[in-house]
């Protein structure tokens, strides 16, 4: 049976609801991993050093995507709770249309800029053409990944979670397929690797366009966009902490690598190229519980369903914090063997990848509260709260932590930054939920609000 936004979800429905987006995450996740698989140990080290020193450029390229999918789609909920279809489409459709522009013009500036992109945040005249040539073919399909990132949140707000994760999974077996013909069969390098992903990504973008183009049984549907500025700007401001993670992810990554840089040379960024590719098969799971439940928590707040508004906050965070103490002890367990996958062909590049990932996979079991906490209140249209903890755990946190610690630890500081950056930002996150309890009601107990009255 089909679950519905309007549902009462007990845990089995939640995760039911919620599961095919988790797995979607982890299915791109899992193709990205194997773009760095291919490049590490058909290309080489330095190849993989290349793409792990401007993948931050793309990302941030990539982010608006992000924002206006995550942001939107809460907007677009809370409208079908209020009950105005008519008005969701309308919202929808401009959407994707303004992602599309922004994506064109975002490429034809990337494509001419990436060179002195790449050479400022430090590429050496070891790898500088690699960066370029993979950033370009990438940059040229960026409106394609802002797509496929919108599309995974719109779909879940359709209530057609699982045909996310079908496309998702169509779209991963292409890019493992092309990677294996095009860098390990033609020997194309990284060239290959970027050509893989591209197109994955264009199969991501063009089935939901066509499907929501077309007559369909789900509760969004691509109509003529109107401009809506007011709605374009809430949908902004709802994701914005989705683009602040974005940007300051990619920014904070470029700082990781200029530290790394000056402490192990090309070794350091493939080391933290590999961590990252295996971080995000474990984070994976949090942005999919994340983008899969928000949908449901504005379905609510917007029909002013209080009451379940309250079961899907304690319910959510059961689920997170059970999932990061998991994700915590199986990390550390299979830290060696996955480290292996990527750099197992050098054995000091393998200890320094190991020694790191065992550091660095401790944050797992902070980061999906925090993580949860940014989405939840994007889901309640409260931007500012969610940029606020975004902009603190993956930019203020991380920074500080990136720069001090290393001072005094080496480059194990480098690795425990994200663990003391997550810490922090938890006692924060915590703290705003309290804070703006007495506005939304979601936990349960009454809390006194701005003006001292109780509610």
């Amino acid at each position: 049976m089909n679950i519905k936004l309007s549902d009462n979800f007990s845990y089995g429905r939640l995760l039911r609801f919620v599961l095919p987006t988790v797995v979607m995450m982890i299915v791109s996740s899992v193709y990205s991993i194997v773009d760095g698989f291919f490049i590490s140990n058909f290309a080489g080290k330095n190849a993989f050093a290349a793409v792990n020193l401007v993948m931050p450029v793309l990302m941030i390229i990539g982010s608006f995507g992000f924002m206006i999918g995550t942001g939107g789609s809460a907007l677009v909920a809370k409208t079908l709770g209020e009950g105005n279809q008519e008005k969701a489409n309308r919202i929808f459709s401009m959407l994707i249309t303004v992602v599309l522009i922004v994506g064109l013009s975002l490429s034809i500036l990337g494509f001419v800029f990436i060179r002195p992109l790449a050479m400022m945040i430090g590429a050496s005249d070891l790898i500088i053409d690699d960066c370029v040539l993979y950033g370009r073919i990438l940059i040229a399909s960026c409106s394609l990944f802002m797509l496929q990132n919108c599309f995974q949140s719109f779909l879940v707000t359709a209530e057609r979670p699982h045909m996310g994760l079908v496309i998702s999974i169509i779209a991963g077996l292409n890019n493992v397929f092309f990677d294996f013909l095009f860098v390990y069969v033609f020997s194309m390098g990284i060239a290959g690797a970027a050509i893989a992903t591209a197109m994955s990504q264009l199969i991501g973008a063009l089935v939901p366009v066509i499907y929501f183009l077309g007559p369909n049984k789900s509760l969004l549907r691509l109509v003529k966009p109107e401009i809506d500025l007011k709605a374009l700007r809430l949908s902004c401001i709802n994701g914005s902490s989705e683009m602040m993670t974005g940007l300051s992810t990619s920014l904070v990554s470029m700082l990781y690598n200029y530290q790394l840089v000056k402490i192990a040379a090309e070794n350091g960024i493939a080391a933290y190229g590999a961590i990252m590719y295996l971080s995000m098969l474990f984070m994976s799971l949090y942005f999919g519980f994340s983008i899969g439940v928000g949908p449901i928590i504005a379905y609510h707040y917007g029909a002013d369903n209080n009451k379940e508004l309250k079961s899907l906050f304690r319910k959510s965070l059961v689920i997170v914090m059970a999932a990061g103490v998991s994700m915590v002890i199986l990390a550390e367990t299979l830290a060696a063997p996955l480290s292996g996958l990527f750099v197992g062909y050098n054995q000091e590049l393998l200890d320094l990848t190991l020694n790191g990932m065992r550091l660095f996979s401790l944050s797992f079991v902070l980061s999906g509260f925090n993580i949860f906490g940014a989405a939840f209140f994007t889901a309640l249209n409260n931007g500012p709260v969610s940029a606020l903890i975004s902009f603190m755990r993956t930019l203020v946190m991380e920074v500080g932590a990136v720069l001090i610690l290393p001072i005094f630890l080496g480059i194990n500081g480098i690795w425990l930054a994200i663990v003391v950056a997550e810490g922090v930002t938890a006692v924060l996150t915590g703290t705003l939920l309290l804070k703006n309890n007495w506005k939304y009601q979601y936990l349960g107990f009454k809390s006194v609000s701005k003006t001292g009255s109780m509610y």
